[in-house]
Order: C-alpha cells, then sequence, then structure tokens
C-alpha cells in the first residue's frame, strides 16, 4: 500500500519521508483546501527528498470551475515548475455542467507528456463518478490516480462508492483510485477492509491534534504503517 501524505514545507516533507511517507502532495493554503506553492517552497522541497512530490497547481480556492484566462495561468505555472524539476502535479478542473475539464488535461499532457499527474478532488463535484472515471481511460499513462472520497465528504461516508471505484479502476485498467478526504488510523483498518485500495491520502488525521499547525504524530504514523505494510 502507498501512503501518501500533505506537507506545505520542507520541513514537513523531511519528517513526512523520515517516518515512511511514500509520496508527498506539497500545497500552502491547506485552510482552502490547498493552493499553489511559491518558487522558494518549491525549489526546498525537492532539494531535501527523494521520495515523490506532487505539487498542487490550483490558483485559487473559489471552485474548480476555471475561466479562460485562469487555464492560461495554470498553464503558465506548469511551465516554470516544470523547469524548476517538478515531475509530478495535482489538478482539478470541471465545466459548469459538472464534467470533467479533458481539454486542460490534454494541453497539460502536450506541453509535459512526462509529467505525472493526480486528478485531485474535483473529481467529488462531477455529475457522475462512473462517468468521470471512464473519461479518463485513454490519458491512463498520464493521469496515474484519482484523489476522491467517493463523492461524499469523507470516506466513511462513500465507502460504497468507493468500492465501486477502485473495482471499475481494475476492470478498465485505468488511473489508480487514491482514497483521501477524512482518513486517520482509527478509521484506516476499516476502509482499507471493505475498499482495498491501493493507494491512501491522508491530511490533518496523521497531525498532532489533528491540527495542520502541528507537526506529524509519530504515533499515528506507525499505526499506519502496521495497517497498512
Amino acid at each position: 500500500m502507498q501512503i501518501e501524505v500533505i506537507v506545505q514545507n520542507y520541513v514537513d516533507a523531511i519528517k513526512a519521508q523520515e517516518l515512511g511517507a511514500d509520496r508527498l502532495e506539497l500545497v500552502i493554503g491547506i485552510e482552502e483546501g490547498g493552493l499553489t506553492p511559491s518558487y522558494g517552497i518549491l525549489k526546498s522541497v525537492l532539494q531535501h527528498v527523494t521520495i515523490p512530490v506532487q505539487v498542487m497547481v490550483r490558483p485559487h480556492g473559489y471552485s474548480h470551475i476555471y475561466s479562460d484566462q485562469e487555464i492560461k495561468i495554470i498553464l503558465e505555472e506548469i511551465k516554470y515548475m516544470y523547469e524548476v524539476g517538478v515531475r509530478g502535479i495535482v489538478i482539478g478542473a470541471i465545466h459548469p455542467n459538472h464534467t470533467v475539464n479533458i481539454s486542460l488535461i490534454e494541453s497539460i499532457i502536450n506541453a509535459h507528456p512526462d509529467l505525472d499527474i493526480t486528478f485531485h478532488r474535483a473529481f467529488d463535484e462531477v455529475r457522475s463518478l462512473h462517468e468521470a472515471y471512464e473519461t479518463f481511460i485513454p490519458y491512463k499513462d498520464h493521469v496515474k490516480r484519482i484523489l476522491t472520497s467517493g463523492g461524499k465528504s469523507s470516506c466513511l461516508e462513500g465507502l460504497d462508492q468507493l468500492t465501486s471505484l477502485v473495482q471499475l479502476a481494475k476492470e478498465l485498467n485505468g488511473p489508480e483510485i487514491l482514497l483521501g478526504g477524512g482518513l486517520d488510523p482509527d478509521n484506516i483498518e476499516k476502509i482499507h477492509a471493505q475498499v482495498k485500495a491501493g493507494q491512501y491520502h491522508f491530511g490533518k488525521g496523521v497531525r498532532v491534534q489533528n491540527s495542520f499547525q502541528n507537526t506529524f504524530d509519530v504515533d499515528k504514523m506507525q499505526k499506519l504503517q502496521a495497517v497498512l505494510k
């Protein structure tokens, strides 16, 4: 099983790597759901860790529906990230009718075909999870995983939908389902027993006092290792 954790700076990143995280999601502004980090944060994290880093590309926290101008900004952000060594990004965009904005994904792939892309929880706002998932099948060599709580506010609430999505991913051999949303060491065993996903994404649930203002909780990280490794 792969354990991905959210980090906001190189201190976070080093600690997460030391505690056995397999992959990092680098963001700032986590109180807004995660925004694009600055050049300085990017550079420092990439210099200090050896595990994969997926960098958030999100210009604001208002919604996942972007104007043409915002899309230009997003593509420029990705260009500069690529130039400083980023090879993994986290992005999500939908249309007003709540379908996936696949044209943005195509633009990213055309510009940087070797990028490892995670489509984030904008996926949980689509009109049909299965329809949206199938949209990514032609792009599975680039969109490697989809972060989702099954269209619900947490993975516990979305258990049935997540189980169905994981099965669909296996049947179609498409992007992996990365479970995220309300996961912690106390519920991961129950969730994993039902869903049997291969990847899990953790935020404040592995922090001291469940707060992003605090560092990682060593005991919580060790408990995850015991359940998932």
